[in-house]
């Protein structure tokens, strides 16, 4: 399949960090007819290959910062090819980097997705607390809230933010999703959210499914 080794070249662009292979790659797919939304899953996997070698050691911090700076670039070259903007908008998602953390590629990618989806997205950036979150949630009353992160010292933040919205009486309002390369079915089922997204695609579907 011809698709299959470009897909393969463009995986391995992304996890080498060559940026100009990469964008080129990606308007070689586009030219040849790929839909951007299934490019874009090929970067998410992609970017699943650098988190692995994160977590085995052979990729450190700074990597996967130039990662998701490569990602960015062929982002650019795919957006104006993704369908749904500016369509009926589907529900409305607040999305966050959880207090502590400044990882924001795989929150970057969901996002893009969520908006090509047809979903309103009110991303509060990185390094958020939950005070913040919560005043979000009450603010603007989505339908679902998204959570992400990356360090394992982060992750305690999640049933942080459950425990507050329950105290405001907002959980019942708000379906809430996590991501992040360190998070378990575990430890998402105990936090007290309704699902973790092993990967961007994924939880676009979880999302769809629930508005």
């Amino acid at each position: 399949m011809a698709n299959e080794e470009l897909f393969s070249e463009i995986k391995s662009a992304l996890v080498e960090f060559d940026v100009d292979l990469l964008k080129g790659k990606a308007q070689e797919a586009l030219d040849q007819g790929v839909e951007a939304e299934e490019i874009i899953s090929v970067l998410s996997e992609g970017m699943d290959v650098v988190g692995e070698k994160y977590q085995a050691g052979e990729y450190f911090v700074t990597s996967l910062i130039i990662a998701g700076e490569t990602m960015k670039e062929a982002l650019e070259v795919l957006e104006p090819h993704l369908s749904g903007r500016g369509g009926v908008k589907r529900g409305k998602i607040v999305m966050a980097t959880v207090a502590g953390d400044i990882h924001d590629i795989g929150k970057n990618i969901f996002t893009t997705l969520m908006g090509t989806a047809g979903f309103e997205v009110i991303d509060l950036g990185v390094d958020v607390s939950a005070e913040a979150i919560v005043a979000a949630v009450k603010e603007h009353s989505p339908d679902i809230l998204g959570l992400s992160a990356l360090l394992t010292t982060n992750l305690e933040q999640f049933p942080l933010i459950v425990e507050m919205l329950e105290k405001e009486g907002l959980r019942s309002r708000v379906k809430i999703v996590v991501g992040g390369a360190t998070v378990t079915d575990e430890f998402a089922e105990g936090a007290g959210v309704d699902a973790l997204a092993k990967s961007a695609v994924e939880g676009v579907n979880i999302c769809k499914a629930w508005v």
